[in-house]
């Protein structure tokens, strides 16, 4: 955490002893920072990546399994996710380009990783869950999943996919125990975001702090970065017994972007 950011207090109740967690996209960024939240509530957590080093490195951190996944090669995802109790769908990517210079192949392939994976998740997931009369899947959506900007056709498509995806299962899952969230952030301070601020930076002509502030966080009344554990301690609430009553729903954490 940067300095001044205040450390978000830990999800009250929250024990996820012998319970089975798969985290997509874990290896860095939030989906780390959930997969090590969720480890240190106690539950043994896959770490599922495309980087299988990385994976590797993050697994061994808090004792995890390590998985080296491609979402987009979507046979056999279904059976990934068939033992697990919480489900964390982070793993994403973006491709910033107006609509007319949007390449079908990358835009298919968001869609891919961003929606079809979660869904062939979800499916391999549900059963054991239904059996067990308890899960919780978690999608890390976005402002976007609840907001448009210009020039990411993709991500946005398939962030408001998620959240149809999410209210969905919360729907079905709600007779047998299983609750279903999006949590909505706004700019993360992730590997992903940084590398967007170094190409806007070149791009516009700026300093990075000013694509920060002036690009980033123009709509955002709080001005700052969100930290990945910020998100993951979100993540972990919903996990908790006082939650259990939240299902289906989007909850923000944008800095007021949505408040607009």
């Amino acid at each position: 955490m940067t300095s001044g950011t205040p450390q978000p207090p830990a999800a009250q109740g929250l024990d996820l002893t012998g319970r089975r967690a798969l985290v997509t996209g874990g290896a860095s960024g939030i989906g780390r920072a959930c997969a090590r939240r969720l480890a240190a509530a106690g539950a043994h957590v896959t770490v599922a990546d495309i980087d299988a080093e990385a994976a590797e490195a993050a697994a061994a951190e808090f004792g995890g399994t390590a998985v080296a996944a491609d979402l987009a090669d979507l046979d056999g995802l279904e059976a990934l996710s068939r033992d697990a109790d919480v489900l964390v769908n982070n793993a994403g990517l973006q491709h910033v380009a107006p609509l007319e210079e949007f390449p079908p192949e990358t835009f298919s392939r968001i869609l891919a990783i961003m929606l079809e994976a979660p869904f062939r998740l979800v499916r391999g997931a549900l059963p054991g869950m239904y059996g067990r009369g308890w899960g919780r899947v978690v999608n890390i959506s976005s402002v976007h999943g609840l907001r448009a900007s210009p020039y990411k056709a993709a991500y946005v498509t398939a962030k408001h996919g998620l959240e149809g995806l999410s209210k969905v299962i919360a729907l079905e899952g709600a007779a047998h125990g299983v609750t279903s969230n999006c949590v909505n952030p706004a700019y993360v301070r992730t590997p992903l975001v940084e590398g967007q601020i170094a190409d806007q930076a070149r791009s516009h002509g700026l300093a990075p702090e000013r694509v920060v502030e002036d690009v980033m966080l123009a709509r955002a009344a709080v001005k700052r970065l969100i930290e990945p554990a910020e998100v993951a301690e979100m993540a972990a609430y919903l996990c908790s017994p006082a939650a259990s009553m939240i299902s289906g729903a989007s909850l923000t954490i944008d800095g007021g972007w949505t408040a607009h």
